[in-house]
């Protein structure tokens, strides 16, 4: 977060580097004023941000990042916040949460959405109205050997959007996080050894117990030299080494790695362990305005699944949880203020054939094949620009 706004200049320049100054500039600076308060939200749903011995907020620093300004809850803020959140949005009584749900299509005329069809655990489709639908389906990991994200999370918002012409955005941007726990089973979800660990202090080796790299590069430089080293090495993997910090404040900071890395037959605290670049976010995705609009009336995306240009061609270490909760805010502000210009349709809700997606399989082979597809036709328009 912006720590003071004497680190406003630095938080900007370190996110704009990181994401090759192809950042959306008005983005960015949205994000980074909006972030103390933000964090007063959090804060007020009691997340437990770690704190230093006079009771204020310790901050921590990661990859690319000028100086210490990422607030953290041992090594799984990610859980700390969506958990609080998820706590608060349970007391409230006019919200439904349906679980074990997935999202097959939105349904739309003449460029307006009206709801959405959705599959319940035990397969049967429902029309749902809605006077707004938000995408907030994630990322592409499920895509990818190697993913930090579960292996349900296929883009399939992206499939929706690309059936309805709704508009992307950088598509192709794929950030690849540099260090996560290698391991030889296809199905496991890539476990991550966060970038605070390097910036702690921790190496990366070669074969050969080597170091070979400057360990605080922007992730997508890191990610480079490191697959270079294994190409290099004919290796599946590099060591890192988490010996160079003390242990109490590996062991306080990052009990989770810790804990991970020994039920995987590892101590961190003797010996090194098995490195990998794995899949990790999705900085393009579906195209949204600085108030999280998509380019259809009345759907709005946010996350990691929307692309409102703030990372750039790389996200800057952090900035994804913050980004979300910054313009997911915003989404919900806009939609309060329009309220009142909603448009409603029954007749479009009763259209709808629902036998055209009881065919599960198919359909989710179909949208992996368009997403996959549409990032193949980015890559070969920039090579060829």
């Amino acid at each position: 977060m912006l720590k003071n706004y004497g680190d406003y200049d630095s938080y900007f320049e370190d996110t704009m580097k990181a994401g090759h100054y192809e950042n959306d500039k008005k983005s960015v600076d949205i994000m980074i004023r909006s972030s103390q308060d933000v964090v007063k939200d959090l804060l007020s749903y009691g997340v437990d941000f770690k704190r230093d011995e006079n009771g204020e907020l310790a901050f921590t620093r990661e990859g690319a990042h000028s100086t210490k300004r990422i607030l953290f809850h041992e090594d799984i803020t990610g859980k700390e916040i969506t958990s609080k959140l998820l706590a608060a949005v349970q007391k409230l009584p006019n919200v439904t949460l349906l679980e074990h749900t997935t999202m097959v299509d939105i349904i739309c005329r003449e460029n307006v959405c009206y709801g959405a069809v959705i599959r319940h655990a035990d397969g049967t489709l429902e029309k749902v109205a809605a006077d707004y639908t938000v995408f907030a389906t994630g990322g592409v990991g499920g895509l990818y050997r190697h993913s930090t994200n579960f292996r349900h999370l296929t883009g399939d918002a992206l499939a929706v959007s690309i059936r309805h012409h709704i508009d992307l955005k950088d598509i192709n941007y794929i950030q690849i996080h540099p260090t996560t726990l290698y391991s030889e089973k296809p199905e496991d979800r890539s476990f991550l050894i966060s970038e605070s660990v390097r910036g702690e202090g921790a190496k990366l080796y070669d074969k050969n117990m080597n170091r070979f790299v400057n360990e605080l590069l922007p992730r997508d430089l890191l990610t480079e030299a490191i697959l270079a080293q294994m190409e290099k090495d004919q290796t599946e993997f590099v060591w890192e080494d988490l010996r160079t910090i003390p242990e109490d404040e590996l062991k306080s900071h990052f009990p989770n790695i810790v804990e991970h890395c020994r039920e995987m037959g590892y101590d961190v605290t003797k010996e090194c362990i098995p490195v990998v670049p794995a899949q990790h976010y999705f900085m393009g995705g579906i195209k949204v305005n600085h108030r999280s609009r998509t380019s259809m009336e009345q759907l709005y995306a946010v996350g990691e699944t929307a692309c409102n240009g703030v990372h750039g061609k790389n996200r800057l270490a952090s900035n994804s949880l913050l980004e979300s909760l910054v313009f997911a805010k915003r989404a919900a502000k806009d939609m309060q203020l329009n309220y009142p210009l909603l448009r409603k349709d029954e007749t479009v809700i009763e259209s709808v054939d629902l036998d055209n997606y009881a065919n599960e399989e198919l359909l989710e082979e179909s949208y992996k094949k368009q997403v996959l597809n549409e990032i193949d036709k980015a890559n070969q328009s920039s090579k060829s620009a």
